[in-house]
């Protein structure tokens, strides 16, 4: 057989790992919060009423309205020096570390972001354009959820459909209870009680919330968090655990007990001593940041409580490396 002189050179036999987490904006200004505001609230699984009614009430009053408030959040957490979000800055971390633990020579990693940069479709292109035949997809989404790891596969298979030569994909679909994740969170909370000089009354496992509807729709995710928290307390059973839910937007009835309403409410219960974790979240976000370690802190002082902390997501650290290590080789 003769080789074809006029054939383009094809690189071939690769398997790259896509590790995607939800967004972060490209910077802190009020024209790069609404831009992934606009992407993120347009998400049909994120936001589930009437589109045409929807598109009227995000263009004409949420997007003038909520960007200067999401700025604040984020200006407040915001990595000066790298100047990045801790999301995008972590979750860089966890490919670096995961390309370097990952000894097979074949296989590439990579991140994505479902929502803003780097786009999923950009980095699936570049992985196949190095000679990924196959696609790992890795959401880093412990807890199942449509609006969560269901929109990352729409985002995949969307950009499979734009493929002349489609790679094979596996999707890691969700890990709420495996051993290597419960055990990597309970080292989490024993180091945050070993580091602070007081003893919890409570530890308050707040998840990121979905509107109550979705749940009666046939949704897993509650059941995911409930697990997950379970678990946890199997193996650590010294200190009461709360499951709550925070982080809901509109009017409509979401996933109960509400994490700020509940930070309000336990000082008054007698308990004065509260530990946060929050499972749901793979790097720590203006949801972590923010919305817990500096709102709900305030609001629970305020309340009469009298020692308020958060156990850090588990970001880059050496178990969370382990375990997502563990999910991708299994499918390799």
């Amino acid at each position: 057989m003769t080789k074809d002189l006029n054939h383009p050179p094809v690189k071939f036999g690769k398997t790259g790992v896509l590790i995607i987490n939800l967004g972060t904006p490209d910077s802190t200004s009020w024209f790069d919060i609404r831009k992934y505001l606009k992407e993120f609230l347009s998400d049909k699984r994120v936001i589930e009423v009437n589109p045409l009614l929807w598109q009227v009430i995000l263009n004409v009053f949420i997007l003038n309205l909520r960007p200067s408030k999401t700025a604040k959040a984020y200006k407040e957490i915001w990595m000066k020096k790298e100047n990045i979000s801790p999301l995008l800055y972590y979750t860089q971390k966890q490919a670096d570390k995961l390309s370097n633990s990952i000894s097979e020579k074949n296989v590439i990693v990579d991140y994505a972001m479902r929502y803003g940069n780097p786009s999923i479709k950009s980095k699936i292109i570049n992985l196949q354009e190095k000679g990924c035949e196959n696609l790992i997809i890795l959401p880093l989404y412990p807890q199942y959820a449509a609006a969560t790891t269901a929109t990352v596969c729409d985002e995949v298979y969307r950009t499979l459909m734009s493929m002349r030569w489609q790679p094979s994909i596996k999707i890691i679909p969700h890990y709420e209870s495996h051993p290597l994740y419960i055990d990597a969170l309970v080292n989490s909370l024993n180091n945050k009680i070993n580091q602070i000089n007081w003893e919890p009354d409570l530890i308050l496992v707040s998840y990121h919330g979905i509107p109550q509807k979705y749940f009666d729709k046939g949704d897993p995710y509650h059941c995911y968090c409930q697990k997950t928290t379970r678990l946890i307390s199997e193996k650590f059973n010294s200190i009461e655990l709360k499951t709550t839910f925070q982080s809901r937007f509109g009017p409509q009835k979401w996933l109960e007990p509400y994490t700020d309403k509940t930070l309000e409410k336990l000082p008054s219960e007698g308990k004065k001593n509260v530990l946060a974790i929050c499972p749901g979240f793979s790097s720590d976000c203006v949801e972590t940041l923010e919305e817990i370690l500096i709102q709900g802190k305030e609001s629970f002082l305020k309340s009469g409580g009298e020692n308020f902390d958060m156990v850090p997501c588990l970001n880059d650290s050496d178990d969370h490396i382990a375990l997502l290590k563990s999910l991708i080789q299994k499918n390799i």
